[in-house]
């Protein structure tokens, strides 16, 4: 054969053989483009921008969104196998994204008895309160010498100021400790054997910082232990067994799952608590991400067994995501730390009470240098202006060589912060993760506690939006009920208990109340890329809604139902499913 047509023929085969291999490529990348899902006939709410913007479908591929845009593009990705999922009007967001919680609380959550006041639980007073610790006894045939436990017990809603107290629970349950946890988290009443259990007596003295109320004319410890008196007790609660702790650990998920959450907080990890959430993660049973935040007490303990380059990174949907540090305590349980005195005087009576904060300023400043020299995201817990004013001063001891450097701060609560405060949060990249609940659980008691001005601007979420920061809000579970659309409820309408409008001049708008608890808490945990809105490239983290929050009217936001939870494109909730 003649030279030249024997290249020519080789040419020839190399082109047919190119020719199906690229015909081979191209139906390997129409299978690829190939959806799992698509999702439309609804309001699709996308969070990204500064206004609300809808899209007509949403694709979804491998756990993530690959598509975001019209349904004629949309379904040119559908293939043999692609679930199409009609909204049938209803309305898809991002999942919700949790700010501030104490996930690993929510584990035992569901073996404990909840006394939080009406609507959302029976605590309405000291009988109440009795009657149902009997009734829980009974009910799960607790027996004598168990420890009873019980939460959201909040003194500021007890009728004429009858507080319950250690007599009250003994004479309720005299044949078991009993701890019935204080709405704050900060403290908790306990029985006469609880003290035994705890080593609590008449000559215990009460540590810097915190508070142990005493029977009225004798030194024995009454009941209500608080701050730093009580973090011993709170740093050894009994876990879950190594057996239990799987099924705790998918309940408790299952909880933030039916509320729209696809990422939980655990907002002050002690060790014993993040070598549950490790064993949990290690054995694949996370179906929600958990971001854990370790104390800044037990650090040290937690870094010899999580090493800093573990942190900041999901392994099995388990995050290290910074350090936890708190300065003061609760406004509601007058143990939080302001610059003008409580009108009520202290947790024990004290006159000219300013509250007090947890740790002395010398200690402050240098966990919070601590922390920047790691060079991880700090946490930092203050409720009055007085604890803000000290979080500015050691910040402005450990960064005086650069004070407006991003350094991942998040201050939790700030829910009493001035107004004159504000600009120094844009000037040091300081992200307020407010808590906007109070205006309605918690506002008779700062108003009586703090005086109408100050109550009014708690949480003061329309300032720091108008000052350019992205605030987030959240729901402190267990200390407030775990519920988005309640948290949403409470930012836009800042209605109380009794129908008072709480700041009319801090509401915001539906959409900004979305962002604080969707895009913004996205750019808290330096997840923007990932999370927060239905953008191409993300998760397929979403949430379905039977109705538009920016639709309906604002006081009836509290009422949306959510209907479905997706987490990496799987449903992990189904209402009714």
């Amino acid at each position: 054969m003649h030279h030249m047509t024997k290249t020519l023929l080789l040419i020839s085969a190399i082109a047919l053989i190119a020719t199906a291999g690229c015909n081979q490529s191209s139906e390997q990348n129409d299978l690829k483009k190939s959806a799992d899902a698509i999702y439309y006939g609804g309001d699709i709410i996308t969070m990204g921008g500064d206004n609300a913007e809808y899209a007509e479908a949403v694709v979804v591929k491998d756990g993530k969104i690959v598509f975001v845009g019209d349904m004629e593009s949309a379904s040119k990705m559908k293939g043999g196998s692609t679930e199409m999922h009609n909204l049938e009007g209803k309305t898809m967001l991002p999942g919700f994204l949790d700010a501030h919680s104490h996930y690993i609380s929510s584990l035992s959550v569901a073996k404990q008895l909840n006394l939080y006041p009406p609507p959302s639980g029976p605590g309405k007073d000291v009988p109440s309160i009795m009657a149902e610790l009997k009734r829980f006894k009974a009910e799960n045939n607790i027996q004598d010498g168990e420890l009873i436990q019980a939460y959201g017990y909040d003194d500021t809603v007890m009728p004429d100021g009858r507080l319950l107290n250690r007599d009250d629970l003994n004479e309720a349950l005299p044949n078991n400790p009993v701890l019935v946890g204080h709405v704050s988290m900060h403290g908790a009443v306990l029985n006469s054997l609880a003290m035994e259990k705890w080593g609590l007596n008449e000559k215990t003295e009460t540590a810097p910082g915190g508070v142990i109320v005493r029977k009225p004319g004798t030194n024995e410890p009454y009941g209500l232990i608080m701050e730093t008196a009580y973090l011993p007790i709170f740093g050894s609660l009994p876990l879950p067994t190594k057996t239990e702790e799987i099924e705790w650990s998918i309940a408790a998920q299952r909880m933030y799952a039916e509320n729209g959450i696809t990422t939980a907080h655990d907002g002050a990890t002690h060790f014993n608590d993040i070598m549950v959430l490790d064993r949990v993660s290690k054995a694949g049973a996370n179906i929600i991400d958990v971001i854990a935040y370790p104390f800044i007490t037990e650090l040290d303990t937690i870094l010899s067994e999580f090493p800093i380059e573990l942190w900041g990174k999901y392994q099995d949907r388990l995050k290290i995501g910074g350090v936890k540090v708190t300065i003061d305590g609760s406004p509601q349980g007058r143990t939080a730390a302001f610059t003008s005195p409580y009108l009520t005087g202290g947790p024990s009576g004290e006159k000219d009470w300013l509250g007090k904060l947890t740790f002395p300023q010398k200690f402050i400043n240098d966990f919070v240098k601590k922390v920047y020299e790691m060079g991880v995201p700090l946490n930092l817990h203050a409720n009055g202006d007085g604890a803000i004013d000290a979080f500015f001063r050691a910040h402005e001891n450990a960064a005086a060589d650069d004070l407006t450097k991003n350094r991942n701060i998040t201050l939790i609560h700030g829910q009493f912060a001035r107004k004159d405060q504000i600009p120094k949060f844009v000037k040091y990249q300081i992200t307020p993760s407010f808590y906007t609940l109070h205006t309605y659980y918690f506002a008779d008691a700062h108003i009586a506690n703090r005086g109408r001005e100050q109550a009014m601007y708690i949480s003061p979420l329309k300032d720091a939006i108008d000052a350019g920061l992205k605030p987030t809000n959240h729901t402190d579970f267990v200390v407030a009920p775990l519920d988005q659309l309640f948290m949403l409820w409470s930012a836009v309408n800042r209605i109380s208990r009794n129908g008072e409008v709480i700041g009319e001049n801090q509401k915001v708008t539906p959409y900004e109340g979305l962002q604080a608890m969707t895009i913004n808490v996205a750019h808290q945990y330096q997840e923007e890329n990932l999370k927060g809105s239905i953008t191409q490239g993300k998760l397929a983290d979403l949430v379905i809604l039977d109705k538009n929050p920016l639709k309906v009217e604002p006081v009836a936001i509290k009422d949306i139902i959510v209907l479905e939870t997706l987490k990496e494109g799987k449903t992990i909730y189904k209402r009714g499913g």
